[in-house]
């Protein structure tokens, strides 16, 4: 006697979070990102005594804060990802907020940075190490006030939607994004700032 089979569940195909279109910029910028850090490293092996001698006028300790100020920022963005998901609007939105904030503080420190490094009369040209790192961690801050303006465009998005039955996918697109920002510092930092 054949027993009746039961319909087996359809697992969904993994996907990849967000449109498929920031994946392509997220490949394209981290290409060159990796040609500058390698164009960097090249630069310092050629003049080591020089990257390290200029690297003792970096703030390590205020470029450290600045890394955990990403790191917080970006798990603030992935738990109001996880929120817009389960359809809890306001705390989509305060983690957001609060991811918002971390990103905000690092570009206010990092701006404080290089006023300092001007009162010092250091700038582009002063030497091919400080070329790098204006070109490095100038390129970066970019990228981060690009995010920080996609996720408060993305927030805008989600407070017009109804609570319960929101739509992640702009937020989850931004958030990729935003990923691909702290990756980078986390590269830069070391690289930069610390690596003797």
């Amino acid at each position: 006697m054949n027993t009746p089979r039961q319909p087996q569940r359809s697992t969904p195909a993994p996907r990849l979070p967000g449109d498929v279109f920031i994946w392509y910029v997220i490949l394209l910028e981290g290409a060159t990102f990796c040609v500058l850090f390698a164009a960097f490293a090249f630069a310092r092996a050629r003049h080591l005594e020089l990257f390290r001698s200029a690297q003792q006028q970096l703030d390590v300790g205020a470029s450290a804060i600045n890394t955990m100020l990403l790191l917080t920022a970006s798990w603030c963005v992935a738990r109001a990802v996880l929120a817009a998901r389960g359809g809890w609007r306001s705390r989509a939105l305060g983690w957001l907020g609060a991811g918002m904030a971390g990103g905000a503080a690092f570009v206010a420190l990092k701006l404080m940075e290089y006023a300092d490094k001007a009162a010092q009369g250091i700038g582009l040209s002063t030497n091919l190490f400080f070329d790098f790192y204006f070109i490095l961690t100038g390129f970066h801050l970019l990228h981060v006030v690009a995010g920080l303006l996609g996720l408060a465009l993305a927030g805008a998005g989600l407070m017009r939607q109804m609570p319960g039955t929101l739509n992640a996918h702009a937020l989850e697109t931004v958030a990729a994004f935003w990923h691909l920002v702290d990756l980078l510092w986390l590269v830069l930092f070391p690289l930069v700032y610390v690596m003797r």
